[in-house]
């Protein structure tokens, strides 16, 4: 597992040259105050946006998720605190003001950068003054 990459996963790379070619600016990998050891894949930090983008096996993804057969019962008890572990990120960067993205590695980067794109910049609604 420690040879498992962390940050910089394909999809992730994907994701954040499709995000940087729209002209957003972001911190990669910027620890959570509060909260040692963890940190935001993408975070936007003065729209308080925080994107993770979570592999299918690691954060056990409801479409492919595989139990391994071998030593099934650590993979179980490993990959439930993997979850947990994401419910507690979500909720202490909830609790603090931030908007929280997660998007499954098999997920397509244009539909996930759009996503990322309509909370960072929403758009004016027609009629309204711009400020």
């Amino acid at each position: 597992m420690s040879r498992q990459k962390r940050r910089d996963t394909a999809p992730e790379v994907a994701l954040r040259k499709l995000l940087h070619a729209r002209g957003l600016r972001f911190r990669v990998a910027w620890p959570i105050p509060g909260m040692s050891r963890r940190s935001v894949d993408i975070a936007f930090t003065r729209a308080r946006v925080a994107v993770f983008v979570d592999g299918c096996f690691w954060h056990m993804c409801p479409v492919h998720q595989t139990s391994p057969a071998s030593n099934s019962e650590w993979w179980s008890t490993k990959l439930a605190t993997n979850q947990a572990r994401d419910i507690a990120t979500n909720n202490h960067l909830t609790e603090s003001g931030w908007t929280v993205v997660r998007i499954w590695e098999h997920e397509d980067p244009e539909k996930a950068a759009e996503r990322v794109m309509n909370l960072v910049r929403p758009r004016p609604i027609e009629g309204e003054p711009s400020i």
